[in-house]
């Protein structure tokens, strides 16, 4: 096995290139890769088409900041904190595609890209009005059942980002908690950048194989990023911070309030 230690600068730069799909793990406002995507900001990459189901923060900013063409999601909010403002935005004034999906055709989109197929069936969704909006989304007849099934498209993505809890030097990835589709997402992605919290010994990590999320075969590179899933949570770390997503709604509510906050958090500029 090879190391796979890289600095959040060389992870990006090497890995992530301009019109890649690009699956971001975590959900809301929980274990989102937020260092990752303030350096991918911080890098200028364009043309993003980024997946993810029920997301927030980690949206807003890259399609805030113009990095993002096309967006595949289910649910792009901030919850109790609003309408996350620059998706909004951006929708409305028809500068972003929109992928519209339903949570199990997300995942599904997702699972289908894991296992190496074009498409995949799933039930439910007969009569939802995404199929009016998402020509990826189809209802079709099973060949041997005659039921009336729902098809869904593989959404194949070139990168997958994603923050986790340890990992050792050759990337086998301990993973604690909800999963949600982080490891499909690895298993779905040509390439996989996990930002952790801890690296510990690949002795730890031989002691106790069944903490091996993803192992180090699914992964490009990774990342010491002690809270780089901040302000999202992380299980058992530390919890979402209210105040600071507060601020992020009250300043991305305009492009001139937007700007000051990528300036203090992403860029950290003073003044």
């Amino acid at each position: 096995m090879e190391k796979k230690l890289y600095t959040l600068e060389e992870a990006v730069a090497n890995f992530i290139s301009d019109g890649d799909v690009v699956a971001i793990g975590g959900i809301g406002r929980n274990r989102c890769p937020m260092e990752i995507v303030r350096e991918i900001i911080r890098q200028d990459k364009r043309d993003l088409h980024i997946v993810g189901r029920e997301k927030g923060l980690d949206f807003d900013m890259l399609i805030g900041a113009g990095c993002v063409r096309k967006v595949s999601f289910a649910l792009v909010s901030l919850e109790e904190f609003g309408l996350a403002p620059n998706f909004r935005r951006f929708a409305q004034e028809g500068k972003i595609e929109i992928d519209e999906h339903a949570c199990g055709s997300i995942i599904n989109s997702i699972r289908a890209s894991a296992m190496g197929i074009p498409c995949i069936p799933i039930k439910g969704m007969i009569g939802s009005d995404v199929f009016r909006y998402n020509e990826n989304i189809q209802e079709f007849i099973c060949p041997f059942t005659k039921e009336k099934l729902v098809l869904v498209k593989a959404v194949n993505p070139d990168v997958a980002i994603i923050h986790a809890h340890k990992s050792d030097e050759y990337g086998n990835i301990q993973l604690f908690g909800s999963p949600w589709e982080d490891i499909l997402m690895a298993k779905a992605a040509k390439k996989v950048i996990v930002s952790v919290e801890e690296i510990i010994p690949h002795e730890a990590v031989k002691q106790e194989p069944f903490n091996t999320a993803i192992p180090y075969f699914y992964v490009s590179a990774v990342v010491h990023a002690p809270k780089g899933a901040y302000p999202t949570s992380c299980d058992a770390y530390y919890n979402y911070d209210d105040e600071h997503i507060k601020e992020y709604v009250t300043l991305a509510k305009s492009e001139e309030g937007f700007k000051e906050y990528l300036k203090k958090y992403v860029f950290r500029q003073e003044g």
